[in-house]
């Protein structure tokens, strides 16, 4: 009942009209806006800045370049063994295992379609089918940029219009195939175990999600489903790299195809999760 009730109130709301608010006033560049906003976000969810890349918060023009920092060299070292997956993000592991048919865990007694996570592609999707997959929630004190958990090369991307309820642990538990309704980029990759998805889940606030090779995906919100195909002009990414980041925070979800990699024993969910660590093995 609690969570239900820390979830009913966004059925109703405006979500993304919430969200463009955030996104307007996340890139205020007026000082006493911004400082008075970063500071409020520091005290609310005890920001620690000492591994930031810059850590003066009167040098960020705004509250979301703020948000968006970069950490300082060194301090998410990428784990370097040639058969290692490296977690993609600060966080907190939700859910991980196997995709059973075509459905993957959200929360007890709940499950989402990779088919309807990957916009309705039945090809795409059926290539995960019984594979391996992952779900990582960043909460709004994590660091946001996305990183490559292996090496490579993006084939396609696909940006899915859907809701934005948060995406808070509450919501997870209580709110049907979540992460399937909500806005998300995904993007498809070749690597040496075959395709790997990496999906961006779009949250409340959230109505901004970015990749380094195509800039801001959304906003603008619409109604249509987009993809972008790379088949002949591949983009490669090393493990580690930047692909993209939040403009708030949210969650991302990893697939790989069945047989080809496994997660780490001692990873469970709720595990706290850093950028770079070793989470899995290519097999």
């Amino acid at each position: 009942m609690a969570d239900w009730l820390r979830s009913a109130w966004q059925y109703p709301l405006p979500q993304h009209g919430v969200s463009r608010f955030t996104h307007w006033l996340t890139r205020l560049e007026h000082a006493g806006i911004k400082h008075w906003l970063i500071r409020a976000f520091m005290r609310r969810f005890g920001v620690d800045l000492s591994e930031a890349a810059v850590s003066d918060i009167t040098v960020y023009a705004t509250f979301n370049a703020f948000f968006t920092r970069a950490l300082r060299t060194g301090a998410r070292p990428v784990t370097a063994e040639t058969d290692a997956i490296a977690c993609p993000v600060d966080g907190t592991l939700s859910q991980l295992g196997t995709i059973t048919g075509e459905r993957a865990v959200q929360a007890k007694d709940r499950s989402f379609s990779v088919t309807e996570l990957l916009g309705g592609d039945a090809v795409v999707a059926r290539k995960f089918a019984a594979g391996a997959f992952m779900t990582l929630y960043l909460s709004p004190k994590d660091y946001h940029r996305v990183h490559m958990p292996v090496d490579g090369t993006l084939l396609r991307m696909l940006h899915v219009p859907g809701r934005l309820f948060s995406v808070n642990p509450a919501t997870t538990r209580t709110v049907p195939r979540l992460f399937a309704r909500n806005e998300r980029v995904a993007m498809i990759f070749d690597t040496v175990v075959g395709p790997m998805a990496v999906v961006m889940v779009g949250a409340l606030n959230v109505g901004s999600i970015e990749t380094v090779w195509a800039g801001e995906i959304t906003p603008p919100r619409g109604s249509v489903l987009r993809s972008w195909d790379y088949l002949d002009n591949r983009l490669e990414l090393a493990k580690g790299a930047e692909l993209g980041r939040f403009n708030m925070g949210s969650t991302v979800i990893l697939l790989f195809t069945s047989g080809r990699v496994r997660w780490e024993t001692e990873l469970a969910p709720g595990n706290n999760v850093r950028m770079g660590q070793r989470i899995g093995t290519l097999l």
